[in-house]
């Protein structure tokens, strides 16, 4: 059978369905912590280094694009591939052998190293899968890069459901997992995905499939999360949930069939993509450097500053600000579980929308980013003054996780495709960056001068009231910012939708 695009597109969904395992931490960091003798100190040190590794993507672009401008190597995915899966294994395989005590402890720093490698390898499936569905769907390439940082979004509570059916509650043996399962996977996938840039008047209606789909497990996962946090699943509720949740993992393959026999049983007219070759997107197809030199990048990186790093910092800090505005466990476990799911939301939804905007009235996408942090102001000052986590946490794993399918795609219309996962995935350390400082600078130091003030611990709205209107005051910096962008790439975005109208 033909190595299509839509089969390309099935395997970079099922190795971004299993690549998620940085957002299973809080499984095995307990674990992590007895086995190893840390402190809480010592644990949220590590924890950084699996954040820098996970968003520190530099090294996956630069070897994306070495390989894939040689012919020595074919394809060169492969080797992207590659470099991924040795890290991930590497990583997680220490790391277990650390805990079980298979080898004596490792310093910290070597543990640190561990944790970077094991995360650090997430970046080089990313960067691969979404630049190849970028040059895939050139037409849609917001919803084709909110479909794929959707199920990454999703890949979290994916695994920790297979983990549960198949160990219970034993982290130790979920490290193992960890360092096996995803590697097989992208092994066995990985000869699959290639740059296939056919345009055809059809690729929309099976790209919604993908979607429907991506929605439909979305859901599912919401429900069982919930019920899992109030009822107590036997055996075979596991076995049961767990089932129907890989049987929807592997059903776009049936989307996938269906598209490639329409192609070939009727062929489409072809119609004018609106971007027609990496040369037609844009005038000049920059390289990091010289997107480094121009206003455009710089206002792109200080809005994500803006919105990624104050929603981090408050996604990190959720457990935290739950206990002092005394939510009980059972609620903060609830919406910290629930999170990916509104996360996986604002990847998926911020692409889609962002598309239908583009392709009907031309609106360049920099707007959403705007409009995410103006709600983002909304949400921090709901939690900051009326302490209701629910709507709160809500808005702001949606308004984030849109970050994630924005700027990837803003990034390769505005600067291009050819180098596009160097340059993005360096506006992406944005998101660590600005989550230590509003993380420690912002919460920290203001969480532990009121705990200091009150003997210890913080109870009440006045923990973090301040530090949410420090947050609020930035989204609407970033509003600023982010506007600015938008006026200054509203005639690249008029000329995409022209080039639309006259196909």
């Amino acid at each position: 059978m033909e190595n299509s695009k839509w089969l390309s597109t099935v395997a970079i969904i099922w190795i971004q369905i299993t690549s998620g395992a940085a957002y299973t931490f809080g499984i095995y960091s307990a674990t992590l912590k007895s086995s190893q003798g840390y402190d809480q100190t010592t644990l949220n040190t590590v924890s950084v280094f699996k954040d820098i590794g996970g968003n520190i993507g530099v090294l996956a672009g630069l070897l994306y694009s070495a390989v894939t401008s040689s012919s020595r190597f074919g394809s060169g995915l492969w080797l992207v591939y590659l470099a991924g899966v040795v890290q991930f294994f590497t990583g997680y395989f220490f790391i277990w052998l650390s805990v079980t005590g298979v080898i004596d402890r490792p310093p910290v720093l070597l543990m640190c190293l561990f944790m970077f490698m094991a995360a650090h390898a997430q970046t080089f499936f990313s960067t691969t899968n979404i630049v190849v569905a970028v040059r895939n769907f050139p037409d849609y390439s917001g919803t084709s890069v909110g479909i794929m940082k959707g199920f990454v979004g999703l890949s979290g509570a994916i695994l920790i459901q297979i983990y549960h059916t198949l160990f219970g509650d034993n982290p130790t043996n979920f490290l193992l997992m960890l360092a096996v399962f995803p590697a097989l996977v992208c092994l066995a996938t990985m000869s699959l995905v290639h740059v296939n840039p056919s345009n055809t008047s059809n690729d929309k209606p099976h790209l919604n499939r993908f979607s429907l789909i991506a929605l439909i497990i979305a859901t599912f996962l919401m429900i069982i999360i919930i019920l899992q946090n109030i009822f107590t699943f036997p055996s075979w509720a596991h076995i049961l949930t767990t089932t129907i949740l890989v049987i929807m993992a592997l059903s776009p393959l049936q989307v996938a069939l269906t598209a490639q026999r329409s192609e070939q049983r009727s062929p489409s007219p072809v119609m004018a993509p609106l971007i027609t070759s990496l040369e037609d997107q844009n005038e000049v197809e920059m390289n990091l450097l010289q997107a480094m030199s121009t206003i455009n990048f710089w206002l792109l990186f200080l809005a994500m500053v803006c919105i990624m790093g104050s929603g981090l910092a408050t996604i990190n800090n959720i457990t935290q600000i739950g206990e002092s505005l005394d939510y009980s466990t059972v609620e903060i476990d609830t919406m910290v579980s629930l999170m990916n799911i509104w996360n996986f939301l604002g990847r998926f939804g911020a692409g889609f929308v962002s598309d239908l905007f583009l392709h009907k009235y031309g609106g360049g996408r920099p707007l959403f980013i705007s409009l995410t942090q103006l709600a983002m102001v909304v949400g921090y000052l709901t939690i900051g003054f009326s302490g209701n986590l629910y709507i709160g946490s809500v808005i702001v794993g949606v308004c984030y996780g849109s970050q994630w399918s924005l700027m990837p795609t803003i990034t390769s219309e505005i600067f291009g495709v050819k180098h596009m996962g160097t340059i993005f995935n360096t506006i992406a350390a944005a998101s660590p960056m600005g989550s230590y400082i509003f993380s420690v600078q912002v919460i920290g130091n203001i969480y532990d001068s009121k705990a200091q003030a009150s003997g210890g611990s913080c109870h009440g709205l006045h923990c973090f009231r301040l530090s949410f209107s420090i947050f609020s005051a930035v989204c609407g910096f970033g509003i600023i910012v982010s506007l600015v962008l938008f006026l200054r790439t509203r005639e690249l975005y008029a000329s995409i939708l022209q080039r639309r109208l006259k196909g």
